[in-house]
């Protein structure tokens, strides 16, 4: 969770309040482009003042493109600098002033070509409101006290605001985000490690690439430093993934396609694949010329999971690791080649752990969900142990907060206990044993799994939890209920006959 939540919170209610009846499907690209020119435009007003203040010792020219190339700072024109355009925020030109200030940008980054909001001047946009969300997001300062860490405030908001708007938006909102606990536990399990590679085949806005570069940082104290590769089937969608990785200063390979019919990084070859696929789908297409991602059987027609299961095992190196979501269904199903596939996959020794997650995490759908960590190579190494046919089973379905009526969060205690227990599990370390716990996890080895039919659900593995006993006698248990029911049952009758009789008002009889 971020430091700045207050800040973060307090600019969303702001924003919010401006959003007017625009849709937040719609309003969304309103805010996080502008969010997106601040920073860019603060960004390059810092190299700036740099640059003049050096330019009669270094002759360097502070409106030089080269001179910000060199620095990875997009360069930013005069018009489309956020300064001026906040001076132009009351005039009723502003619409078109920011739509040319987004063109001016792509004209000189080639990397942000085709990627920036453009519609502001519409007639649908109230102009008042939009120079009031300008002033609202200028308030947004980059220097906090010299610490170096004001891009980042920009960078936590655009975050902040991805969620909400995932989260106003409903259903539709969790085709661009995964809710940011359930990112963080995939990251803090798969540990990714510097100067490795990281895929995501359907990476939404970016969420797992800027989480697996906050663990770097944090655990490595460098950033920067892993090389990232995404896909993107939205075109909405990759923009906004563009342009949360930009303002993050996260260098990546994405690009825009149908990931299992259009692959874009065909002979790729990764060391972590983190992925949340949709769930379910039935109208996608698969291209079986592919067969080498196919080998464990062709994925049925009316269900994509086990084609993306297959897609990010052919993408692993002989010592790569991968996390995904997927739907609770996909670890029993039998459905047309599902169950065969998923034996197959068993038998190659490709699973290593399954995670049973709690309800609602997400914005789009209460459907359950899991977690799949697949493996390449399970045998000894110099830090994990030789788990060789086995799995590790988690149940993490008692785990959560509700932060609200509908939305439940994994803590940071949570991710801890579980993201451990896998690594106390794959570590050969003598102060990292791992212990089976009753109603939580279990070592399951592949005859475990032969017995039941391949089945991966953690509930068919994990021993039960002993309930301790409250001391009341079983008698004077039944007593106490056979009466509250009771109680229930009477109350029940007695709305029925309130139903019957303001029913014959109107003229029905039951």
């Amino acid at each position: 969770m971020s430091e700045n939540l207050e800040l973060e919170k307090t600019l969303w209610q702001a924003a919010d309040k401006l959003r007017n009846n625009m849709d937040a499907a719609e309003y969304k690209h309103v805010v996080l482009g502008l969010i997106f020119l601040k920073y860019i435009s603060d960004a390059f007003d810092e190299l700036y003042q740099k640059l003049e203040a050096t330019k009669h010792e270094t002759g360097a020219d502070p409106e030089d493109k080269d001179e910000y190339t060199a620095e990875r700072v997009f360069y930013v024109p005069s018009q489309a600098r956020w300064k001026w355009l906040q001076g132009r925020a009351k005039l009723p030109t502003i619409g078109k002033d920011i739509d040319e200030a987004m063109d001016s940008i792509e004209r000189d980054n080639a990397a942000l070509k085709g990627v920036l909001p453009k519609d502001y001047a519409r007639p649908a946009l109230d102009k008042q409101r939009l120079g009031e969300l300008i002033d609202l997001i200028g308030s947004i300062t980059l220097s906090k006290g010299g610490n170096g860490k004001g891009k980042d405030v920009l960078g936590f908001v655009f975050e902040y605001f991805l969620g909400q708007f995932a989260d106003a938006e409903g259903k539709k909102g969790g085709q661009f985000y995964t809710p940011a606990s359930i990112v963080k536990l995939l990251v803090e399990m798969l540990a990714p490690e510097a100067e490795k590679r990281v895929y995501d085949g359907c990476c939404g806005s970016g969420g797992m690439f800027v989480q697996s570069e906050k663990f770097i940082e944090l655990h490595e104290h460098r950033k920067g430093k892993i090389s990232i590769y995404g896909q993107e089937s939205n075109p909405t969608t990759y923009k906004l993934a563009k342009m949360n990785l930009a303002i993050r200063g996260i260098d990546a390979k994405i690009e825009l396609g149908d990931t299992l019919m259009n692959d874009k990084f065909p002979e790729l070859k990764v060391d972590y694949v983190i992925a949340n696929p949709p769930f379910n789908v039935s109208d996608y297409n698969i291209n079986k010329a592919e067969t080498h991602k196919w080998k464990y059987g062709i994925p049925p027609s009316g269900n994509a999971n086990y084609a993306w299961l297959q897609h990010f095992v052919s993408k692993l190196a002989p010592f790569g690791t991968a996390g995904i979501v997927l739907a609770n269904g996909s670890m029993s199903s039998e459905i047309a080649t599902e169950g065969e596939i998923r034996k197959a996959m068993i038998e190659a020794d490709l699973v290593d752990c399954m995670v049973s997650l709690p309800s609602q995490l997400f914005y789009n759908t209460q459907i359950p969900a899991c977690l799949w960590f697949l493996a390449r190579n399970k045998t000894e190494t110099t830090k994990f142990r030789n788990r060789t046919n086995e799995v590790l089973f988690i149940d993490a379905r008692e785990f959560g907060t509700m932060i609200s009526r509908k939305q439940r969060e994994l803590t940071d205690n949570d991710i801890f206990n579980i993201a451990d227990i896998y690594h106390k599990w794959r570590s050969k370390e003598l102060f990292a044993e791992y212990k089976d716990i009753a109603g939580f996890c279990k070592s399951a080895n592949i005859q475990d799994i032969r017995k039941n039919n391949y089945i991966l659900t953690p509930g068919r593995y994990i021993d039960f939890k002993q309930v301790e006993e409250d001391g009341v006698a079983f008698n004077d248990k039944m007593k106490q209920l056979t009466l509250t029911l009771k109680e229930q049952m009477q109350k029940a009758n007695a709305l029925d006959n309130e139903i019957k009789k303001n029913l014959e008002k109107i003229g029905y009889n039951l």
